[in-house]
């Protein structure tokens, strides 16, 4: 598709010749960022209103939705798949306000990324496994802490021969597989069909026969099915859950499900918890802005009303180092391939 003349259009093609340039932010004609190296910069450059209303009317067009004082909220992707989140101009001083994450122009692995995520050859060749093993996995982190960067990087290790289906509200997943349906919720704002949830998406996804179920990000009553996917056989199941860190992810995860509207008592909620999810791994923006893993806990079952977490990585001096306890599934880690003395040195 053309990229269509205008100033806003011009300035991203600019910007996606320049590869550490990771995020545009538009505050309004005169207030333009960029996020180079995990670094906010303003840029020199001046906008004008109808500059800014000509490019979010093309997006919203692009994207077959609304956006306009009626409908002031939109996400949505552009055309190279970088991500675009709009707030309309009624609604901000200076506005409209624009945030676009930009898509990478080539499909990351842990391979092709050495110390990604400040992960040295060991941590990768654990993370390998763990998708191998078909444990199941939530990444956590705060806003813009990398969790759907990290998330990417896992799927790139599942194999051809799987059947996986993906549940996003904007499509922000990108790996290579011949099996893959790939989903996207609908919202009101939208100019086509009735509103479709996540929840919808994976209660459908269940009939579709997936080895593995991938949701983008768990943000509510959702998690009640996503965790009977993990507790009836969809093993290697994976999603991104807002928390700042791994213990707060279960007590998110309990509330999201205690927001879904199930009489459950709390006990119960917790042992689903238990016994669906394996790892958590979270992820940070360090002091310098960069991207890491700073815990790898795992799900070691209840203890009274209490789950139980064991910490398998914490960081420490800058780096993700391993704590020496020794995971309750070392035992399938193996099977997949994890050396017998992995652990023990």
């Amino acid at each position: 598709m053309a990229t269509p003349a205008n100033a806003v259009w011009n300035l991203l093609a600019e910007i996606g010749k320049k590869a550490n340039v990771t995020e545009l932010i538009i505050n309004g004609p005169q207030s333009v960022f960029v996020e180079h190296q995990g670094e906010l910069v303003q840029l020199n450059v001046q906008l004008t209103p109808a500059d800014l209303d000509t490019f979010t009317t093309e997006v919203a067009a692009q994207n077959r939705k609304t956006f306009d004082a009626t409908h002031p909220l939109f996400d949505g992707t552009l055309t190279d798949g970088s991500r675009i989140n709009m707030v309309a101009r009624d609604y901000v001083e200076h506005g409209p306000a624009i945030t676009i994450r930009r898509h990478p122009k080539t499909i990351r692995t842990f391979d092709g990324l050495p110390n990604v995520f400040g992960l040295d050859a060991r941590w990768v060749k654990l993370l390998k496994k763990m998708v191998a093993a078909r444990v199941n996995i939530i990444v956590a982190g705060g806003t813009g802490s990398g969790k759907t960067t990290f998330l990417n990087l896992l799927l790139q290790e599942l194999t051809p021969q799987e059947r996986v289906v993906t549940i996003e509200d904007t499509r922000e997943l990108h790996f290579q597989l011949p099996n893959v349906v790939r989903m996207e919720t609908r919202g009101l704002s939208t100019t086509v069909g009735g509103v479709i949830t996540t929840r919808d998406m994976v209660r459908n996804a269940l009939r579709m026969r997936p080895d593995r179920v991938i949701i983008g990000e768990v943000r509510g009553g959702e998690v009640f099915d996503l965790l009977q996917a993990m507790n009836t056989g969809h093993d290697g199941s994976m999603a991104s859950v807002h928390a700042s860190s791994a213990g707060e992810t279960l007590s998110r995860v309990e509330n999201l499900f205690l927001l879904a509207g199930h009489d459950v008592p709390v006990r119960a909620i917790r042992q689903q918890i238990a016994s669906a999810v394996n790892f958590v791994v979270h992820v940070k923006r360090n002091r310098e802005g960069q991207r890491v893993v700073a815990q790898v806990s795992e799900i070691a079952g209840m203890e009274g009303e209490r789950i139980l977490m064991q910490d398998i990585g914490m960081l420490k001096d800058g780096k993700l180092a391993f704590t020496g306890m020794v995971p309750k599934v070392v035992a399938k880690l193996v099977e997949a391939g994890l050396p017998a003395d992995f652990f023990s040195h």
